[in-house]
C-alpha cells in the first residue's frame, strides 16, 4: 500500500552533532573531518543503493565530492551552536522500481532544491523489513547556507532596519519557511500520484497531517537511552527509522480497520464451525496459531501484522482447495516432485549448453589455427618444418585438439541455432521452477504454522485430561 512519509529536521552542533557523521551514514562511507581531525566510517553499513549530490550551476565542481562538500560547509560555519544543514527523510514507494524511485527522487530534488540554488546529497536506502518487507526512501543533506553567485559561500540572514533604529534578522532564503516546507510535501505527493496514474495504479497519497486526515495514531517501538542519543547526533537508528516509518503508514489504519472487522466476523464463523465434532481442518488450525500468537502480542502493529498473515495463508488455502492435513502433504508431495522434475530439465538443459558452447569455441578455434597448420603442410624441408613446429607449437596443440574434439563434422550455424533455442527454453523452465519453489516455500510456512497448533492441542488434551491411580 502506498505511504507518505515526509520528515525534515537540522543538523547542528548545539546537538553535538557532526555533518560529516551524518553524511557518511547515510551514504555508507569513509569520510574525514577536518574539523574534528577524525574518521567517520559506515562503509558496513547495508541498504544503501545508491548516492549522488546536485549542484545548482553556480556550486564548485568540486562539491560534487562528499568529503570536500561537508567540510567546507563545517569550515563556513563558526559558530558553536551552528545549524550547519536541513535533513530529509522521505518515503519512497514499493509500487515503484528501483530505477522509478531514483529517477522520482532526482526529479523532485531538481525541480523543488536545486532549482532555488540549494545543494542536495541523497542517498537511497532500501533495506529489508520483518518478514521481508522492503521500506525504500531517500535521506537528503542540504547546506543551510546558501552559495553567492560566484560560489562562494552566502549569509543566512540579512539585517533589515525598523523606524526606531533597531534591526531584524531576516533570513536570505525561504528554505526554512513552514509555507516552503508545505509546498515541498505537496510537490511530492503530486509527482508520487502522477506516477500511479501512468503505472495504471489506483492508489495515492496524501501530503495533509493525520490530524487534518483524521486518523489515530499508531503506537512506536520503545527506543531507550542509546537509540535517542544516537538520534540526537543525526544518526538514524533502524529503531528510529521504524518509529519513523509507522508514524508515515498511519494512513493505512483506516482500510487495516475495516479489513480487521471483516476478518473478526469471519473468525466468529470460523470459531462456531469448530465447536462441532469434526477433524481440524487446516484454516481452523491456522486460526489456532495467528490467536495464539496475537495473545502474546504487545502491540497493534504486531496484531495487525499477524491478521494480514493469517488472512493471506487462508485465501491461498482457499484458491487451492486445501482444507484438511491430507490435502496439504499431497500438495507438499506434487510440488516436491514437479520440482526434482524441473530441476532435472534445467540440469540437462544446462549441460548441453555447455557441451554446445565447448563445440562452438573448438570450432572457432580450429578456424583460427587452420592457417598455421595449413603452412605447416607447405614446408618441405625437415629442418624448416621442425623450426616451423617450435614456433607455432601451442598453435598447432590447438588445432589437434579442436580437429579431434569436432571428428564428427563442424555445423557451426546448427550448434548455435540449438543452443538459442535451449537459452529460451532455459528461462522458461526457470520461471516454472521459480513459482513452484515460491510455492512450496508458502506452503512450507503453513504447514510450519499448522505443525505447531497441532502439538498446542495436543498438549492442552493432555493436561485436560484426569490423572488416574492404579490399586
Amino acid at each position: 500500500m502506498a505511504l507518505y512519509h515526509f520528515h525534515v529536521g537540522q543538523v547542528k552542533r548545539s546537538a553535538g552533532q557532526s555533518v560529516i557523521e551524518s553524511a557518511a551514514y547515510r551514504a555508507g562511507e569513509r569520510l574525514y573531518s577536518e574539523r574534528y581531525g577524525e574518521h567517520s566510517n559506515y562503509t558496513r553499513k547495508g541498504g544503501v543503493v545508491y548516492t549522488e549530490i546536485l549542484l545548482p550551476p553556480h556550486a564548485p565542481h568540486e562539491y560534487a565530492d562528499r568529503q570536500t562538500l561537508w567540510n567546507a560547509v563545517e569550515a563556513a560555519e563558526r559558530g558553536k551552536n551552528a545549524q550547519l544543514a536541513y535533513s530529509f527523510d522521505i518515503a519512497l514507494q514499493n509500487e515503484f522500481t528501483l530505477a522509478e524511485n531514483i529517477a522520482l527522487a532526482r526529479q523532485f530534488l531538481l525541480d523543488n532544491f536545486v532549482s532555488r540554488g540549494m545543494i542536495a546529497d541523497l542517498a537511497i536506502h532500501q533495506p529489508d523489513r520483518e518478514g521481508g518487507i522492503e521500506n525504500p526512501h531517500v535521506h537528503v543533506l542540504c547546506p543551510i547556507r546558501p552559495l553567492n553567485p560566484d560560489g562562494t559561500w552566502g549569509a543566512k540572514q540579512r539585517r533589515v532596519y525598523r523606524a526606531d533604529g533597531k534591526f531584524d534578522a531576516v533570513p536570505t532564503t525561504d528554505w526554512g519557511r513552514t509555507e516552503t516546507l508545505e509546498e515541498w510535501r505537496k510537490a511530492w505527493a503530486t509527482l508520487c500520484n502522477a506516477k500511479f496514474k501512468d503505472k495504471g495504479l489506483e492508489c495515492r497519497i496524501d501530503h495533509r497531517s493525520y490530524e487534518k486526515l483524521g486518523i489515530d495514531q499508531a503506537p512506536t517501538v520503545h527506543e531507550g537511552v542509546a537509540v535517542r542519543q544516537m538520534e540526537a547526533r543525526g544518526i538514524a537508528t533502524d529503531k528510529g527509522e521504524r518509529n519513523r516509518w509507522i508514524r508515515s503508514a498511519n494512513t493505512m489504519l483506516r482500510t487495516l480497520r475495516e479489513k480487521i472487522k471483516a476478518l473478526t466476523g469471519w473468525l466468529e464463523e470460523l470459531r462456531a464451525e469448530l465447536d462441532k465434532p469434526q477433524p481440524p481442518t487446516l484454516a481452523a488450525l491456522l486460526s489456532d496459531y495467528y490467536d495464539a500468537r496475537n495473545t502474546g502480542a504487545w502491540s497493534r502493529k504486531a496484531k495487525v501484522s499477524n491478521l494480514k498473515r493469517f488472512a493471506a495463508a487462508a485465501a491461498y488455502l482457499q484458491e487451492s482447495s486445501l482444507h484438511t492435513l491430507d490435502d496439504l502433504q499431497a500438495r507438499l508431495d506434487l510440488l516436491r516432485k514437479r520440482l526434482s522434475d524441473v530441476k532435472s530439465s534445467l540440469d540437462a538443459k544446462h549441460s548441453r549448453m555447455k557441451e554446445l558452447r565447448d563445440l562452438l569455441r573448438y570450432a572457432e578455434q580450429y578456424e583460427r589455427t587452420k592457417p598455421v597448420h595449413d603452412q605447416l603442410n607447405s614446408i618441405k624441408w625437415k629442418s624448416k618444418r621442425e623450426q616451423f613446429k617450435a614456433e607455432h607449437e601451442s598453435e598447432l596443440m590447438q588445432f589437434y585438439l579442436a580437429r579431434r574434439k569436432l571428428a564428427d563434422g563442424i555445423r557451426t550455424a546448427e550448434w548455435q541455432r540449438e543452443l538459442n533455442s535451449l537459452a529460451h527454453e532455459n528461462d522458461a523452465a526457470y520461471a516454472k521452477y521459480k513459482t513452484l519453489r515460491d510455492e512450496l516455500v508458502e506452503l512450507l510456512d503453513v504447514k510450519y504454522c499448522v505443525d505447531r497448533a497441532l502439538a498446542a492441542r495436543e498438549d492442552k488434551g493432555r493436561l485436560s485430561r484426569p490423572l488416574t491411580h492404579e490399586l
